[in-house]
C-alpha cells in the first residue's frame, strides 16, 4: 500500500518526511520520493527506486518548510524513478497520490493537446497537470484542487504543494484514507497515523469528498459541496513499540488482527457504487478480460489454497477454472485451450516454482498472464502482463494469515470482472454483482465479528494441546478452507493435521476416528449444510470428538461429543474469508499452549526461493 506524508511548519521538515516514510515501510513499496518548497521558493524534487534509505541519501542538501513525500506501490507503470511520486508540472506544483484514476487516459489525451509533456506511465501525472492547468488560468492552489477533483473518476488521497503558495499544503480524499496530524505551529498529513508518532498525537480523519487547506497555524476543511466543516479531533495512542508488535505477543497474532485493515486497503479504490473496477488490474485488463474464456491458476502452499477456493467462484460464474500446484505443473505435459488466462499467486512474488511455471507458460500459448502478489518489485510482477496487488502490508510471521485472506478477496473481484463477460457485454453490472459488492463493503466488520470469537477459541484450544493428530472437514468452497486450517495447525504447532472433503470420510478417513483424534469442521449455512451434518454424524457414531465452527442459524448445538462455536450469518461468497479467521486463531492458541516458535516455525521460510 502506498504511503503519504506531508508537512507545513516553521522549521526544516525533511527529517520529518523521511522518518514518516520509514514508519510506513511495513506496507511494502518499490520507490520513494519527496518534494519541498525550498528557501529560494523553488520546488525541489528528489526520487529514488528502492528503500527509503536510498532517498535519504540524496536529500542531505535539501531543506524546506512545506512539502510532501510518498512511498509507491506500483499500479500504473513499472517501478522506476520516473514513475515514483511526487509528480510535478511546470516546476510549479507537486502531487502525491494514493488510489487509481479511472479516466486518466481521457485526461492524458486532453492534456497532450494542451501541450503538457508526460514523463511517467502513471495515472497520477494527469492530476498534477490538471491542477497546473487551472492555476495557469488564474486559480489559487485550493480552488485549482477543488476544480480538479471534480474532473477525476476513481479513488484518491492527495497531498499537493506549490511554489506559488509556499506556506500552503492541500489534502483531498475520496475512497483512499488520509488524515491530518495537528502540531504546535506545524501541521501534517499522512495515510497512516503511524507515520506521525514523533510529531503529533492529535489528528483528524478526512471523510470522502473532503478537501483541507493546511498552514502551519490553521486547518480548514471543506466537504464535497464546498461547505466549511469541522472534523472531530482524535488522540492517537500509537507508540513506537506498538508500530512493531502493536502490543501483541507474536507477529502472527498481530497479523491475524490486522486483517480488518488489510482487507479494507485491498478493497480501497477497487469498488464502484455497484461494481468491481477493472482498471486496478492494469490498463489493458479490459481488453485481456474480453479475450478470456477460461482460467489456469498456479500457486504453492497457502496461495494454492486460496486458488482452490476461487475455483468454486469462477465455475459457479460459468468460467472454466483449473488450479494446480506450481511444482507439479512444471513437470508434466500440457494442453492449452484458446483464450486461457494464466494466473499466478504469490505473497512474495519470488517463489521459485511459481516463477518457473510462469516462464514455462509463456512458451505454451496462453492468451495472457496475470499475477496476484503482495510485493510490487518482485520477479513475478515484472514478468506478468497484468498485476493486481494484495494490500496486506508486510507479513512477518511465516504462517501466512492476512496475505491469504487478501488473496481471497482479490480472486473474488477477478471472478466478478470475468463473470460480466458471461452475462452481458462485460461493462454493465447486474443486481447479483451489486449485492456481492455491498457484501464486500461489510467484510471488514464481519471480520471483526469473527475476531470476537477469540475467547471461546482459547477455551477450545485446550482440547488440542496434548493431541498428536487432527482431522479437518469441509465441503464445497470450504473444503480448501479446511485444508488451509490444517496447514496452519501443522505449521506452527507441529501437530499432524490433514483435511478432507467431508464426503470422503466413508472412503477411508473414518478408520482414524477415535477419542484421541479431534475433528474440526467448517459449517456455513449453505446448500451443503445438511450433507455436512450427515458426515458429522458419521464421526459421532464412531466416538469422535467434534469441534465445529457453524453458522448461528445452522441448527448445530454443543453437547458432550460436540463443541460448536457460532459464527454470525454471512453471505456465501464472502463466507470462506470469514471462516478462515477462527481457524487461524485456533492454530495460534494451540501453538501458544505447546510453546512452539510461532513466528518462525522450524524448517520453514517466509519466501521460498529454492526448488
Amino acid at each position: 500500500m502506498c504511503g503519504i506524508v506531508g508537512a507545513v511548519a516553521n522549521r526544516d521538515i525533511i527529517p520529518t518526511l523521511i522518518d514518516g516514510l520509514k514508519r510506513l515501510e511495513y506496507r511494502g513499496y518499490d520507490s520513494a520520493g519527496l518534494a519541498v518548497v525550498d528557501s529560494h521558493n523553488e520546488l525541489d524534487l528528489r526520487r529514488s527506486v528502492g528503500r527509503v534509505a536510498s532517498l535519504e541519501g540524496i536529500c542531505e542538501s535539501v531543506s524546506g518548510m512545506t512539502g510532501v513525500a510518498h512511498t509507491r506501490w506500483a499500479t500504473h507503470g513499472r517501478p522506476a524513478e520516473n514513475n515514483a511520486h511526487p509528480h510535478t508540472s511546470s516546476s510549479q506544483v507537486a502531487v502525491v497520490h494514493n488510489g487509481i484514476i479511472e479516466n486518466h487516459n481521457e485526461l492524458r489525451a486532453l492534456q497532450k493537446e494542451q501541450g503538457f509533456p508526460f514523463s511517467s506511465e502513471t495515472d497520477t501525472e494527469v492530476i498534477v497537470h490538471q491542477i497546473d492547468w487551472h492555476m495557469q488560468k488564474g486559480m489559487g492552489l485550493l480552488e485549482a484542487v477543488k476544480t480538479t477533483v471534480k474532473e477525476l473518476d476513481g479513488a484518491y488521497g492527495l497531498g499537493v504543494v506549490s511554489k506559488q503558495e509556499p506556506d500552503l499544503l492541500i489534502a483531498a480524499r475520496s475512497g483512499s484514507p488520509l488524515l491530518i496530524g495537528l502540531g504546535d505551529s506545524e501541521n501534517f498529513i499522512a495515510s497512516d497515523m503511524s507515520a506521525l508518532i514523533p510529531v503529533s498525537q492529535k489528528y483528524m480523519v478526512l471523510e470522502d469528498g473532503d478537501i483541507a487547506k493546511i498552514t502551519s497555524d490553521s486547518v480548514e476543511i471543506f466537504d464535497q459541496t464546498g461547505a466549511a466543516v469541522e472534523r472531530e479531533v482524535l488522540i492517537s495512542t500509537l507508540s513506537d513499540e506498538e508500530t512493531e508488535l502493536g502490543g501483541f505477543s507474536h507477529y502472527m497474532k498481530k497479523e491475524i488482527h490486522e486483517q480488518t485493515r488489510a482487507i479494507t486497503e485491498t478493497l480501497e479504490g477497487r469498488l464502484g457504487a455497484d461494481s468491481v473496477l477493472e482498471l486496478p488490474f492494469g490498463d489493458s485488463a479490459r481488453e485481456i478480460f474480453d479475450k478470456t474464456k477460461e482460467i489456469k491458476i498456479i500457486a504453492c502452499g497457502t496461495s494454492y489454497n486460496a486458488a482452490s477456493v476461487a475455483r468454486y467462484w469462477f465455475e459457479e460464474f460459468g468460467i472454466k477454472c483449473d488450479v494446480e500446484i506450481a511444482s507439479e505443473y512444471r513437470y508434466r505435459k500440457h494442453v492449452v485451450n484458446e483464450g486461457t488466462l494464466f494466473v499466478t499467486i504469490s505473497q512474495s512474488g519470488e517463489t521459485l516454482d511459481t516463477m518457473a511455471a510462469l516462464e514455462m507458460a509463456k512458451t505454451l500459448g496462453y492468451t495472457n498472464t496475470l499475477c496476484i502478489c503482495n510485493v510490487p518489485e518482485s520477479s513475478l510482477v515484472r514478468a506478468s502482463d497484468l498485476t493486481i496487488f494484495t494490500h496486506a502490508g508486510r507479513e512477518i510471521g511465516v504462517a501466512s494469515t492476512k496475505a491469504f485472506t487478501t488473496q481471497l478477496v482479490t480472486l473474488l473481484m477477478l471472478a466478478i470482472c470475468l463473470r460480466r463477460r458471461r452475462i452481458g457485454d462485460g461493462r454493465t453490472s447486474d443486481s447479483m454483482e451489486a449485492e456481492i459488492v455491498q457484501e464486500l463493503r461489510t467484510l471488514p466488520q464481519q471480520i471483526e465479528n469473527a475476531l470476537d470469537l477469540e475467547d471461546d477459541i482459547i477455551a477450545m484450544s485446550k482440547h488440542f494441546a496434548d493431541k498428536h493428530h487432527t482431522l479437518f472437514l469441509g465441503r464445497g468452497a470450504h473444503y480448501p478452507i479446511a485444508v488451509e486450517g490444517a496447514l496452519k495447525l501443522k505449521e506452527i504447532s507441529y501437530i499432524h493435521a490433514e483435511a478432507y472433503a467431508a464426503g470422503e470420510l466413508k472412503h477411508g478417513p473414518l478408520a482414524l476416528i477415535d477419542e484421541d483424534m479431534p475433528v474440526v469442521a467448517v459449517a456455513p449455512n449453505d446448500e451443503l449444510l445438511e450433507k455436512l451434518k450427515s458426515n458429522l454424524e458419521e464421526v459421532r457414531a464412531r466416538g469422535g470428538k467434534l469441534y465445529v465452527f457453524a453458522d448461528a442459524n445452522s441448527g448445530l448445538e454443543s453437547d458432550d461429543e460436540t463443541m460448536v462455536l457460532k459464527v454470525a450469518p454471512v453471505n456465501n461468497y464472502i463466507a470462506p474469508v470469514i471462516y478462515t479467521i477462527p481457524l487461524q486463531l485456533l492454530s495460534y492458541h494451540v501453538a501458544l499452549l505447546k510453546g512452539t516458535d510461532i513466528d518462525k516455525p522450524r524448517n520453514l521460510a517466509k519466501s521460498v526461493t529454492v526448488e
